[in-house]
């Protein structure tokens, strides 16, 4: 069967000719290797059809592999010189894109995409984990109104997410991530493919939404990890002694006071916030 995908021409000309030099006040980084590109949007399954949100598209080339891929895109680009280079995508892919310019952090990603969209970007690095949070932090009812997350972190920022319990990088973020959400690493991108690389290596981490646990409100849980993790370094029982019921819900579960916060399990929060929850 033909393809008939529309023939784009290559990311580097599509820079050259609008002028599209990477922003470092920006955090942008663009990803020009269009296999690589198709790879990322290929992440979340398949995605003929269906809804999907991007923040910081630049030069639209993650944008484009989506579009391939026959999603109903929204993207939300706040660097007013990319928005002709992406205003050529939606004249190729019609009906498929809509561009918002404006600013992620002030955009009501859930109205502008709609129930069910994935979400893949290469987020800007100054942003990232900020609108991360706030899409973890959605109403869970039972599931929240994204399907999955598929985003480009720096390398650090991709292992907070997904560490385990008793590793350096465990910590809130961690436990906010995967107590209602499996989250892992799905690629590992090396600098080298970023024009201008960056300093670091980059990693795309994929989420997906659980039902979250019964009997236990958001706001008790991140009420025990500040305070947890907040004072790592101390046992629990000295950083939880200013949360009222903390201490008893630790002996309610037999947890010994004397563990350090890393130490503990992400269904171990969850035990203790349920209590805290009643």
């Amino acid at each position: 069967m033909a393809d008939t995908r529309p023939i784009l021409p290559p990311l580097r000309d599509v820079i050259a000719r609008h002028g599209l030099a990477a922003s470092k006040a920006l955090g942008q980084n663009f990803l020009l290797d269009e296999q690589l590109l198709d790879r990322i949007a290929a992440i979340p399954g398949a995605l003929a059809d269906a809804p999907t949100f991007e923040v910081g598209p630049g030069p639209g080339g993650l944008t484009r592999a989506i579009l391939r891929a026959g999603a109903r895109l929204v993207a939300v680009e706040r660097d007013r010189r990319c928005l002709p280079a992406l205003a050529e995508l939606e004249e190729a892919f019609p009906g498929q894109l809509r561009v918002i310019s404006g600013d992620a952090m002030a955009v009501d990603a859930h109205a502008e995409a709609g129930d069910g969209a994935h979400i893949i970007a290469n987020l800007p690095y100054n942003v990232g984990t900020p609108l991360l949070v706030g899409w973890l932090s959605a109403e869970w009812g039972p599931l929240p109104w994204w399907s999955s997350l598929t985003l480009m972190f720096q390398m650090e920022v991709a292992e907070r997410i997904v560490a385990k319990a008793g590793s350096d990088h465990y910590g809130r973020l961690a436990v906010l991530s995967q107590w209602r959400s499996d989250a892992k690493i799905a690629m590992k991108v090396h600098r080298s493919a970023f024009t201008p690389p960056p300093k670091v290596m980059s990693a795309v981490v994929h989420i997906t939404p659980r039902l979250a646990p019964d009997g236990v409100q958001l706001k008790y849980l991140e009420r025990l990890t500040a305070a947890a993790f907040g004072q790592r370094r101390k046992m629990m029982r000295q950083s939880l002694k200013g949360l009222p019921g903390a201490l008893d819900a630790l002996d309610n579960l037999g947890i010994d006071p004397q563990r350090r916060a890393e130490t503990v399990s992400v269904e171990e929060f969850v035990a203790i916030a349920r209590i805290l929850s009643r």
